[in-house]
């Protein structure tokens, strides 16, 4: 339905009032046109593969008398929705207007006169349909989007029917009389079941998750924080978007800070992804131990000149060779302090303090502390967006390096300090910003893919304003 995709939208997707959100969505009248395009023609489609509800009722026929009627297995056949517009409803949701629309329907009759049962098929056209109503969203205690209908009204211009088999070729002597009461039910039935749909609608929401998991470490919550704040010209819905542990939901350190969505009409979505996020996903990797990670000898580039031995390393630390003299080494590296993201105007800032602990791998296969080191970090990133991927480019600005303890006698802090930060300029760097360039493919949401994307970093968030297609 045209609803489902405005709330997919939605829901993909403020004001600040209330509770700070990590992710903010808007769908801007662009969008909401959009959706208007296919999500009628998906309505077209369900609508034809739906049986109408039976009519029942009876009617006194000038010569005949009382004439109890069935009409049952009503199936849509044609269905033209000339005429529609789709607006926002201030302060409440959405509003659809449908006029001049036409509905070909074709079932089953059955008739009893004076105690004589009789039946066939039939043909009914229904022309000069109009029907408006509104959809209003709202939030639940959970979290979840909430929906209703309200303010449904419909009419019927005009009703034709056409009766075939039995003893059609006298009730269609009669089609004139039969007009007015079935287009009464006919009309009667409209809202009702339009409003049975939106309920239907509605027990789908309340069954829908507000988390996922995204690995063996973290999860997300994407619950609203908000109720959803409708404008005139586009609708807005904040959400949580906190990571949390899988199986350990540790309170983050950081708090989402206010933001806005600038306006802008030109995309169907907006979507605002703030520093806070991205933050309080490195907590949970930082507080999981997920961010270490062990290097051998046979990991390292085999261009590279510094090789993990105690020959190579010795350069470093004079005494290291001659205690232990050609042997293998690994090198453990962690995170000592979760990584910091700051977002601010065209540039993404990120601090990374690490360690390095370095060891001697014994010929008994046991290993031999040598020496740990602090790594402090600064990098500037990028990022660039198609209907696709998401990638980017990352730069080093500062590098530094200290000596926690050393089982080996002195080190050479500062030689080896510009040779690891050449290291990551020539080498590390390269390696990263190459994978970066090629991207990585976004996932596609009920069948939406994004296309004209542009991506802006903004103080405290990043700005997505995308337009979306939707493939059948």
């Amino acid at each position: 339905m045209v609803w489902a995709f405005v709330f997919v939208l939605l829901g993909a997707c403020c004001r600040a009032e209330g509770t700070n959100a990590g992710l903010k969505g808007r769908v801007t009248q662009k969008g909401l046109e959009y959706g208007q395009q296919f999500g009628l023609e998906a309505v077209k489609s369900l609508l034809k593969k739906e049986h109408v509800p039976d009519l029942n009722g009876s009617y006194n026929i000038p010569l005949i008398g009382d004439v109890g009627y069935s009409v049952s297995r009503i199936q849509i056949q044609e269905l033209q929705l000339n005429e529609s517009v789709v607006s926002f409803s201030e302060g409440t949701g959405v509003r659809l207007v449908i006029s001049n629309a036409h509905i070909q329907l074709h079932g089953v009759w059955r008739v009893k006169v004076l105690f004589v049962p009789d039946s066939g098929s039939f043909d009914l056209s229904v022309s000069d349909l109009s029907l408006s109503t509104e959809l209003g969203v709202s939030r639940d205690d959970s979290g979840r989007l909430q929906v209703w209908s309200s303010n449904c009204r419909s009419s019927i211009g005009r009703l034709d029917v056409k009766f075939h088999d039995g003893a059609s070729w006298l009730y269609n002597l009669f089609t004139g009389a039969l007009q007015a009461p079935l287009r009464y039910e006919v009309n009667r039935q409209l809202c009702p079941e339009l409003g049975k749909g939106i309920s239907d609608l509605e027990r789908v929401l309340k069954t829908m998750q507000v988390s996922a998991q995204i690995d063996p470490f973290a999860a997300i919550d994407y619950s609203l924080v908000n109720k959803p704040v409708i404008a005139r010209e586009h609708g807005d819905m904040d959400l949580k978007g906190e990571f949390y542990g899988v199986g350990k939901h540790r309170e983050s350190p950081f708090s989402p800070a206010p933001f806005l969505l600038p306006d802008e009409g030109d995309h169907m979505l907006l979507l605002g992804l703030s520093e806070f996020s991205a933050n309080s996903a490195a907590f949970v990797y930082f507080t999981a131990g997920a961010l270490r990670k062990n290097f051998s000898d046979d990991m390292i580039p085999k261009r590279s000149p510094v090789r993990l031995n105690t020959g190579s390393m010795g350069l470093f630390f004079p005494e290291l060779k001659q205690l232990y003299p050609d042997m293998p080494m690994e090198l453990h590296l962690s995170a000592r302090k979760q990584p910091l993201l700051t977002c601010r105007p065209d540039s993404l800032d990120l601090v990374l303090l690490g360690t390095a602990e370095a060891f001697v791998v014994l010929p008994n296969a046991t290993l031999a502390s040598a020496f740990l080191l602090d790594l402090d970090a600064s990098l500037a990133g990028q990022l660039h967006l198609d209907s696709a991927k998401v990638g980017g480019s990352v730069a080093l600005t500062d590098f530094s390096l200290s000596v926690v303890r050393s089982h080996v006698g002195s080190v050479q802090v500062k030689t080896l300090e510009t040779l690891l930060k050449l290291a990551l300029r020539m080498v590390a760097l390269p390696m990263a910003n190459k994978k970066l360039k090629k991207g990585f493919p976004l996932p596609s949401v009920y069948n939406l893919s994004l296309v004209n994307s542009h991506v802006k970093i903004n103080q405290g968030f990043v700005l997505v304003a995308t337009d979306v297609q939707y493939k059948a």
